[in-house]
């Protein structure tokens, strides 16, 4: 009995899945640029720079895989370090503090 295949099992049965190259690129990228990107950023760099288009979920695949995973990640301050320090006059002579409640 001889089994037919259709087109798309054809495509499936004869398709490469060695990454080697494509987990080293991503590698390289990863170290080039001091750990600062996550899978998101790392796909966008691969098609700038390699003209290489990946699924962003393949690109994190590869990245668990190797064991990449962003470390070096930190938010800005985004609040004004000047007020923290500068008190204002108080020319009303008000009480800021009271004896007690009401």
């Amino acid at each position: 009995m001889v089994k037919k295949l259709n087109k798309n099992g054809l495509r499936q049965k004869n398709k490469v899945t060695d990454d080697s190259e494509l987990e080293e690129k991503t590698q390289q990228i990863f170290h080039e640029l001091y750990e600062t990107y996550s899978y998101r950023r790392i796909t966008a760099e691969l098609y700038k720079t390699h003209h290489q288009k990946i699924d962003p979920k393949k690109a994190l695949r590869i990245m668990n895989k190797l064991g990449l995973k962003l470390t070096k990640f930190w938010r800005k301050s985004r609040r004004y370090s000047s007020y923290k320090e500068t008190i204002a006059p108080n020319p009303l002579n008000r009480r800021f503090s009271a004896k007690y409640p009401l």
